[in-house]
């Protein structure tokens, strides 16, 4: 399950590198992105699985520190709650983006729009179908052949 997550942020980043190149910061940063979904579930049930399948094996040890740091600063209330979340999302997706070679610049807002590209390929790992994917790089790399040969 870990490796068709990371192949889904790799073939994000692929799409965005090959195709559209302000896209290869995928939306794994978005505050509503795949990464920050799986804390919110580990931290509602209390278990760290979730995210861990974002993480690679060399970055399990500190996010599973910050887990284990968030689940006892939410406690002491409302605010150390907030706090504490945001915390975990941030060194989620920060250990995550390292995994794939990545920068980390901060977490996008919900609002972002990480493009049809990214949208593609989320749905292709659900449906278990590239073929939109397909059908999109194929579009992009001829276009990118045809106007560059002019």
């Amino acid at each position: 399950m870990r490796a068709r997550y990371t192949l889904a942020c790799m073939g994000i980043a692929a799409w965005g590198t090959l195709a559209v190149p302000q896209l290869a910061s995928a939306h794994c940063d978005a505050i509503n992105g795949p990464v920050v979904v799986a804390a919110r579930q580990a931290l509602e049930k209390g278990d760290i699985t979730p995210v861990l399948r974002w993480i690679k094996a060399d970055g399990e040890a500190e996010v599973r520190a910050a887990f284990d740091r968030t689940v006892a600063v939410r406690k002491l209330g409302p605010e150390a709650k907030e706090l504490a979340d945001r915390f975990f999302f941030e060194t989620a997706v920060r250990i995550h983006r390292l995994g794939e070679g990545a920068g980390f610049t901060g977490l996008k807002p919900a609002d972002y729009d990480p493009g049809r590209a990214v949208t593609a390929v989320d749905q292709a790992v659900e449906a278990g179908s590239v073929d939109e994917v397909v059908h999109l790089v194929t579009e992009a790399v001829s276009k990118g052949i045809r106007e560059s040969s002019l």
